[in-house]
Protein backbone atom coordinates (compact mmCIF):
# COMPACT_ATOMS: atom_id res chain seq x y z
CA UNK A 1 0.00 0.00 0.00
CA UNK A 2 1.14 3.28 -0.71
CA UNK A 3 1.51 6.30 1.16
CA UNK A 4 -0.93 8.60 0.13
CA UNK A 5 0.97 11.85 1.92
CA UNK A 6 4.43 10.63 -0.17
CA UNK A 7 3.07 9.80 -3.71
CA UNK A 8 -0.26 12.12 -4.03
CA UNK A 9 -0.54 16.09 -3.71
CA UNK A 10 -3.66 18.12 -2.76
CA UNK A 11 -4.25 18.65 -6.59
CA UNK A 12 -4.83 21.88 -8.08
CA UNK A 13 -7.33 23.12 -5.63
CA UNK A 14 -6.99 26.88 -6.63
CA UNK A 15 -8.44 25.80 -10.31
CA UNK A 16 -11.24 23.94 -8.50
CA UNK A 17 -9.42 20.26 -8.59
CA UNK A 18 -8.00 18.36 -5.72
CA UNK A 19 -6.75 14.60 -5.13
CA UNK A 20 -9.12 12.83 -2.79
CA UNK A 21 -8.72 9.22 -1.14
CA UNK A 22 -11.45 7.43 -0.03
CA UNK A 23 -11.33 5.85 3.33
CA UNK A 24 -15.60 4.56 3.75
CA UNK A 25 -17.66 3.88 0.82
CA UNK A 26 -21.10 5.53 0.54
CA UNK A 27 -23.83 3.30 2.57
CA UNK A 28 -21.02 1.49 4.71
CA UNK A 29 -21.34 1.60 8.71
CA UNK A 30 -17.48 0.55 8.73
CA UNK A 31 -15.49 2.92 10.38
CA UNK A 32 -12.08 2.35 8.25
CA UNK A 33 -9.32 5.17 8.75
CA UNK A 34 -6.23 5.62 6.93
CA UNK A 35 -2.74 4.95 9.31
CA UNK A 36 -0.48 7.31 7.89
CA UNK A 37 1.56 5.85 10.37
CA UNK A 38 1.47 2.31 8.99
CA UNK A 39 0.81 3.53 5.62
CA UNK A 40 -2.59 1.30 5.11
CA UNK A 41 -6.49 1.30 5.69
CA UNK A 42 -7.50 0.05 9.27
CA UNK A 43 -10.94 -0.57 10.99
CA UNK A 44 -11.13 1.85 13.56
CA UNK A 45 -14.72 0.65 15.16
CA UNK A 46 -18.10 -0.90 13.79
CA UNK A 47 -20.77 2.07 14.12
CA UNK A 48 -24.25 1.11 14.26
CA UNK A 49 -26.40 0.92 11.32
CA UNK A 50 -28.21 3.19 11.23
CA UNK A 51 -25.24 5.91 11.23
CA UNK A 52 -24.33 4.25 7.60
CA UNK A 53 -22.39 7.06 5.96
CA UNK A 54 -24.72 9.08 3.73
CA UNK A 55 -22.24 9.85 0.67
CA UNK A 56 -18.40 8.53 0.29
CA UNK A 57 -15.79 9.82 2.72
CA UNK A 58 -11.98 10.31 2.56
CA UNK A 59 -9.53 12.66 3.08
CA UNK A 60 -7.33 14.64 0.68
CA UNK A 61 -3.38 13.84 0.31
CA UNK A 62 -0.78 16.38 2.53
CA UNK A 63 -3.27 17.98 4.53
CA UNK A 64 -4.10 18.08 8.50
CA UNK A 65 -6.75 19.80 9.79
CA UNK A 66 -7.49 21.68 13.17
CA UNK A 67 -8.21 18.24 14.98
CA UNK A 68 -4.41 16.79 13.59
CA UNK A 69 -5.90 14.54 10.79
CA UNK A 70 -6.35 14.80 7.28
CA UNK A 71 -8.76 17.18 5.74
CA UNK A 72 -12.00 14.94 5.01
CA UNK A 73 -13.71 15.07 2.00
CA UNK A 74 -17.20 13.89 1.29
CA UNK A 75 -17.16 12.97 -2.31
CA UNK A 76 -21.14 12.88 -4.19
CA UNK A 77 -21.17 10.01 -6.27
CA UNK A 78 -24.17 7.65 -7.56
CA UNK A 79 -22.01 4.83 -6.76
CA UNK A 80 -19.94 3.97 -3.78
CA UNK A 81 -16.52 4.39 -3.82
CA UNK A 82 -14.32 1.34 -3.14
CA UNK A 83 -11.52 2.03 0.39
CA UNK A 84 -8.28 3.05 -1.22
CA UNK A 85 -9.71 4.60 -4.50
CA UNK A 86 -7.87 8.03 -5.03
CA UNK A 87 -9.83 10.36 -7.78
CA UNK A 88 -9.41 13.96 -8.84
CA UNK A 89 -12.62 16.00 -7.79
CA UNK A 90 -14.32 19.18 -8.14
CA UNK A 91 -14.92 21.23 -4.71
CA UNK A 92 -18.62 22.29 -4.13
CA UNK A 93 -18.27 23.39 -1.20
CA UNK A 94 -17.70 22.76 2.97
CA UNK A 95 -19.04 21.54 5.62
CA UNK A 96 -17.89 23.29 9.18
CA UNK A 97 -18.20 21.29 11.65
CA UNK A 98 -16.49 20.45 15.38
CA UNK A 99 -15.85 17.01 17.37
CA UNK A 100 -15.27 17.36 21.23
CA UNK A 101 -14.50 21.21 20.64
CA UNK A 102 -11.95 20.87 17.80
CA UNK A 103 -12.30 21.88 13.60
CA UNK A 104 -13.16 19.00 11.45
CA UNK A 105 -14.04 20.36 8.39
CA UNK A 106 -15.88 18.52 5.54
CA UNK A 107 -14.93 19.47 2.43
CA UNK A 108 -17.68 18.34 -0.36
CA UNK A 109 -16.75 17.48 -4.02
CA UNK A 110 -17.61 15.53 -6.74
CA UNK A 111 -15.69 13.71 -9.24
CA UNK A 112 -14.10 16.06 -11.69
CA UNK A 113 -15.73 13.61 -14.92
CA UNK A 114 -18.80 12.08 -14.08
CA UNK A 115 -20.91 11.76 -17.26
CA UNK A 116 -23.96 10.38 -15.22
CA UNK A 117 -25.17 13.69 -12.81
CA UNK A 118 -22.33 14.87 -11.26
CA UNK A 119 -21.23 17.02 -14.36
CA UNK A 120 -24.13 19.39 -13.05
CA UNK A 121 -22.98 20.00 -9.76
CA UNK A 122 -21.42 22.89 -9.49
CA UNK A 123 -22.42 24.10 -6.05
CA UNK A 124 -23.78 23.20 -2.96
CA UNK A 125 -27.08 24.72 -4.32
CA UNK A 126 -27.25 22.24 -6.74
CA UNK A 127 -26.97 19.29 -4.00
CA UNK A 128 -30.20 21.22 -2.79
CA UNK A 129 -31.54 21.77 0.84
CA UNK A 130 -32.60 18.33 1.29
CA UNK A 131 -29.15 17.05 0.58
CA UNK A 132 -27.46 18.86 3.17
CA UNK A 133 -30.12 18.32 5.85
CA UNK A 134 -29.64 14.54 5.69
CA UNK A 135 -25.63 14.90 5.53
CA UNK A 136 -25.99 17.97 9.00
CA UNK A 137 -28.46 15.18 10.33
CA UNK A 138 -25.87 12.77 10.04
CA UNK A 139 -23.06 14.56 11.53
CA UNK A 140 -25.25 15.90 14.37
CA UNK A 141 -25.88 12.64 15.78
CA UNK A 142 -23.58 9.38 14.32
CA UNK A 143 -21.85 9.67 17.93
CA UNK A 144 -24.63 9.98 19.72
CA UNK A 145 -24.89 6.12 21.02
CA UNK A 146 -21.38 6.80 22.24
CA UNK A 147 -20.76 10.41 22.88
CA UNK A 148 -24.25 12.44 22.69
CA UNK A 149 -23.74 15.93 21.80
CA UNK A 150 -19.77 15.51 20.85
CA UNK A 151 -20.41 16.97 17.53
CA UNK A 152 -21.54 20.18 16.43
CA UNK A 153 -22.65 21.37 12.41
CA UNK A 154 -21.93 24.64 12.35
CA UNK A 155 -22.64 25.84 9.29
CA UNK A 156 -22.12 25.50 5.16
CA UNK A 157 -19.49 27.47 3.29
CA UNK A 158 -18.97 28.16 -0.91
CA UNK A 159 -16.71 27.03 -2.80
CA UNK A 160 -13.68 30.11 -1.87
CA UNK A 161 -14.36 28.68 1.93
CA UNK A 162 -13.47 25.29 1.37
CA UNK A 163 -10.24 26.92 -0.90
CA UNK A 164 -9.31 28.73 1.90
CA UNK A 165 -9.51 25.27 4.79
CA UNK A 166 -7.61 23.34 2.26
CA UNK A 167 -4.65 26.29 2.15
CA UNK A 168 -4.50 26.33 5.73
CA UNK A 169 -4.43 22.66 6.28
CA UNK A 170 -1.85 22.30 4.07
CA UNK A 171 0.17 25.10 5.86
CA UNK A 172 -0.50 22.92 9.39
CA UNK A 173 0.80 20.23 7.21
CA UNK A 174 4.44 21.40 6.07
CA UNK A 175 4.37 22.68 9.53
Amino acid sequence: MPDFNKVLDPGDFENNQLNAVVEIPEGSFLKIEYDRNRAAFMIDRVEPSIYAKPVNYGFIPQTKDEDGDELDVLVVCDEPIPTGVWLSCRIVGVLNFEDGGEGDHKIVAVPSDDRNTNDSIQSLTDLGERWQQKISEHFTHYKDLKKPGSTKVLGWGDIEAAKQIIRDSIKRFEQ
